[in-house]
């Protein structure tokens, strides 16, 4: 089940969803149905779970094959309903969520009973799967509570199963689970950050390629002199003769504004420019004195693990955030062999 939530990580939702389904991939996950709405439209007719199902959703869900993931009692009792009134099918697909230590969404350990009987009760409800999310399964020093999480998975899930007169799946495993947890892989895991090549550590980096980039231009080049400025605010105070780059990036492209005044840079022919002055809505300036380029040559923001990890360092934050945080309207280009 890889995750196309998102824009899929900042890559595109169905550009990346379209080269999954060719490889039969079993299922996708969505946060919201718009996201899934959107695949549909486009033409993709693998399975998909929505994680984030809302109750002015529910037409959607039912009018484009979306498939919920339950995760309280009133969500249930809100989504039965519905369907008992509006579903032209024998029975619809659901996705029971259980909370083993997340904390964030699931029915507890002290819902299981009362969550059968209601499952009893909704059989027209079809349990396509029963799922948890690990909190801390790229963390060594938490593997003691990753372990407590995968063992009362197994159990609830199972005592679920046991009262289902029909199989069904069973999946708690994301990226870093994959390939931390084998044991734990049930019959289906989720694929999230791994898909995008950014791995759970050093040593799974090493068999990963990262599969996005982020490059512009230079629009133009300019020497500056000591005593000026550069940038909104006379932020960029100039004590050296120096060449700068203007390039359109900014702040509304997902170029965070912390990265100003030398704190980020930008790479050209692989060398990096520090960022001067304040980084702009639309764009940045970037110092080159040092560096012989051309206006019309590429300037690479991130392009591999360690530059996207890089980044993320800087910021103190994590390569989710990064890919996630490339705007729309940055263009997409992309390649497949």
């Amino acid at each position: 089940m890889p995750m196309v939530k998102a824009f899929s990580y900042g890559s595109g939702s169905f550009e990346i969803a379209n080269a999954l389904q060719h490889t039969r991939v079993n299922y996708f996950a969505v946060a919201y149905a718009d996201e899934g709405v959107e695949l549909r439209k486009n033409g993709i007719i693998t399975p998909i779970m929505v994680m984030n199902p809302e109750l002015q959703s529910f037409e959607q869900m039912l009018q484009y094959n979306l498939e919920p993931e339950i995760f309280s009692f009133s969500l249930l009792e809100q989504f039965a309903n519905y369907v008992s009134v509006n579903n032209k099918q024998v029975t619809f697909p659901i996705h029971i969520k259980l909370d083993t230590g997340m904390h964030r969404l699931g029915f507890e350990e002290k819902d299981i009973t009362s969550l059968i009987e209601k499952l009893k009760q909704y059989s027209f409800l079809q349990v396509k799967s029963i799922f948890s999310h690990l909190a801390a399964s790229d963390d060594a020093t938490l593997d003691d509570f990753t372990h407590l999480q995968i063992n009362l998975f197994d159990k609830l899930s199972a005592q679920i199963m046991q009262t289902l007169s029909y199989p069904t799946l069973r999946h708690i495993c994301n990226s870093g689970g994959i390939s931390r947890f084998p044991e734990a892989h049930f019959n289906m895991v989720r694929l999230g950050i791994g898909l995008y090549g950014v791995g759970v550590n050093n040593e799974e980096q090493k068999h990963l390629l990262n599969v996005s980039s982020l490059k512009t231009t230079i629009s133009q080049i300019r020497k500056i002199e000591v005593g000026e400025t550069v940038g909104y605010s006379r932020k960029g105070k100039i004590t050296k003769p120096t060449t700068i780059a203007v390039v359109p990036i900014g702040y509304a492209d997902g170029l965070n504004r912390k990265l100003s005044n030398g704190v980020g840079h930008l790479y050209i022919k692989n060398r990096p420019a520090p960022i001067v002055g304040n980084v702009c809505m639309d764009m940045c300036m970037i110092d080159i004195t040092d560096i012989n380029a051309q206006e019309g040559d590429e300037v690479i923001v991130f392009n591999s693990a360690e530059t996207l990890q890089s980044l993320a360092n800087i910021l103190g934050t994590i390569s989710y955030e990064i890919l996630t945080s490339v705007s729309a309207r940055v263009k997409r280009i992309y390649l497949q062999e």
